[in-house]
């Protein structure tokens, strides 16, 4: 009889998405707790760890994939749909505190929609490589996720006015967010009229 036990090769990258995937309804739950429960400055910490936690984990799966050639289909396709649920998410509690204009979380989500939209038809059209994550994307998302932690932490720290800052990354963030939208649409516009390629 053979003993021999099979390995497991646990692909780590899909672990971190699916992490980041689990907390999301923690950045959202932890602001539903009675204050009678958990004190407001209590929620703020919480929901800024959580965000930052998964803010990491969107890091380092991308970085792991890559160095380790540990990439998969599912994975291509799973993490760019956990930062759009991570950052909408946040952006509706923010919205719901308070927090953020509702013209600038209607910006960055429905720039969301429209370049996943957008992706999937070059996509279909054999044109992907046309709206590839470029450097503007890229300084976008980063605007984001350092702002969207000081706006969930809220409160000030000694002389440092967190929510301030917090506001004005965000602006920064809308701003780069419409202009790398118009990006994608410029290199897209070219193939609007073309037919999708038969599988």
């Amino acid at each position: 009889m053979d003993k021999s036990v099979k390995k497991v090769r646990i692909n780590i990258p899909m672990v971190l998405t699916w992490t980041r995937i689990a907390l999301i309804p923690l950045i959202v739950g932890v602001f539903m707790i009675p204050t009678s429960i958990l004190s407001m400055h209590s929620q703020n910490l919480l929901g800024c760890v959580f965000f930052i936690v998964a803010a990491v984990t969107d890091a380092l799966d991308g970085f792991i994939a890559r160095r380790y050639g540990m990439g998969t289909t599912l994975g291509a396709f799973l993490d760019p749909v956990a930062d759009k649920l991570m950052v909408s998410a946040a952006l509706i509690v923010l919205l719901a505190f308070g927090r953020v204009d509702m013209l600038v979380a209607l910006v960055i989500i429905g720039r969301e929609i429209t370049v996943s939209a957008l992706r999937e038809w070059m996509a279909r059209v054999g044109e992907s490589g046309k709206v590839k994550v470029n450097w503007f994307g890229k300084i976008k998302a980063i605007a984001q996720m350092v702002s969207i932690p000081m706006l969930l932490y809220f409160d000030p720290i000694g002389a440092w006015n967190v929510y301030l800052t917090g506001t004005i990354l965000i602006y920064i963030a809308a701003i780069l967010t419409i202009y790398s939208m118009f990006v994608y649409l410029k290199a897209a516009a070219p193939f609007f009229s073309s037919e999708p390629k038969q599988k």
